[in-house]
């Protein structure tokens, strides 16, 4: 009996001087990826995935114990993988615009919850910084489910070459914010974001006050508490009155119940989603001026099988009365069917190009 055990123990230990050796073949992967998640602006936890990898592999362990204990191994283990990611990409410098509380620096912080945070002034100053390589990607706002898309930030994808490897939606709950011997019946004017400014009209055109923009929300919040008027009430997040030390006057202001914003990463390098299922894609393009060519363009998208998910025309800066039109599509278009149809798509305009492949809808919060 003790010689079997012996044996045993001796099979144990061969069995884990294998498994040393994988690990660390393992973690020099991971290693690879962590380099390639940095140079495409890709956060470290990809839920999805995680989640089909465990599951494929599970479903070869006929023994339900021990499949349930496997579950628990590799979860366990990839959590080590993404730790040892992290601590390689800790240095990685994410844009956006704002300041510290701002729901882009908000945004940035949640998808990226171990780079470098990098404020910027405006729109362009936190795209140049990726352009020129002073930051690894960049976050900023695409759209909201109130005010609509953000024009500043299409336009620079249109006009750029950066891509977008993740949308990500961010929750929005608006709130009225003052110093500390302000109240509502105080307030005369109030200052925020435009986009901020429209998701929260109902409530300030009820009121009256006098409505000036800034640049951003939580640069509208440090105004007013350098300011110490009264008088004067910004908009902006929960958070960011915290950070600034900003009474809450009144909170959820805006006006839809389910005020979302969804933030681009962009990147220098495009990521694309390899066919996975739930992925999306955004693509830009201008058509040609004759009779019909829009409608060919879309005909061509649907042809090939891609399910148009919105259809946008932008005015273009360089052309009066010239417009150039932003697709987002279900389904990866770095892919050979997306290739193909891409190529199509040339025939009938001007210009074409694929801004990204993504995970969508993709977590936001945690580790995402």
């Amino acid at each position: 009996m003790m010689e079997d055990l012996k044996e045993v123990r001796a099979e144990i230990n061969e069995i884990d001087a294998r498994m040393t050796e994988l690990f660390v073949r393992r973690m020099e992967a991971a290693r690879k990826v962590a380099t390639y998640k940095g140079a495409h602006g890709l956060p470290i936890l990809d839920a999805l995935r995680e989640d089909a990898i465990i599951e494929r592999h599970a479903a070869e362990i006929a023994d339900p114990e021990v499949r349930g204990h496997y579950v628990t191994y590799q979860r366990a283990l990839m959590q080590v993988s993404r730790s040892y990611q992290e601590r390689l990409l800790y240095g990685m410098r994410v844009a956006f615009c704002g300041v510290s509380g701002a729901f882009a620096h908000i945004a940035a912080e949640k998808i990226f919850p171990c780079a470098t945070h990098i404020p910027l002034s405006d729109f362009r100053s936190a795209y140049d910084a990726v352009v020129k390589g002073d930051c690894d990607c960049a976050v900023l706002p695409i759209e909201n489910s109130t005010a609509g898309e953000v024009g500043q930030v299409l336009d620079l994808m249109f006009s750029g070459n950066l891509y977008v490897n993740g949308v990500y939606d961010l929750s929005v709950n608006h709130c009225l914010m003052g110093t500390a011997d302000a109240t509502e019946d105080s307030i005369t004017q109030v200052i925020s974001h435009p986009q901020a400014l429209a998701q929260c009209a109902p409530y300030l055109r009820e009121r009256g006050w006098r409505q000036i923009q800034f640049e951003n929300t939580a640069m509208a919040a440090q105004h007013v508490a350098d300011a110490g008027d009264p008088s004067v009430a910004a908009i902006a997040s929960e958070e960011t009155a915290k950070l600034y030390g900003l009474k809450i006057l009144a909170r959820n202001i805006h006006s839809s119940g389910m005020n979302t914003t969804r933030f681009a990463v962009l990147s220098r390098a495009a990521g694309g989603m390899k066919g996975r299922e739930g992925s999306h894609s955004i693509l830009m393009f201008t058509v040609r001026n004759e009779a019909g060519s829009l409608a060919r363009a879309v005909g061509i998208i649907g042809a090939h099988g891609y399910n148009m998910r919105c259809l946008r025309s932008r005015p273009m800066k360089e052309s009066v009365f010239q417009y150039y039109f932003y697709i987002e599509t279900e389904g990866d278009l770095c892919t050979e069917e997306g290739h193909r149809m891409t190529e199509e798509l040339a025939s009938s305009c001007d210009r074409v190009r694929v801004l990204g492949s993504f995970a969508y809808p993709a977590p936001l919060g945690g580790n995402a």
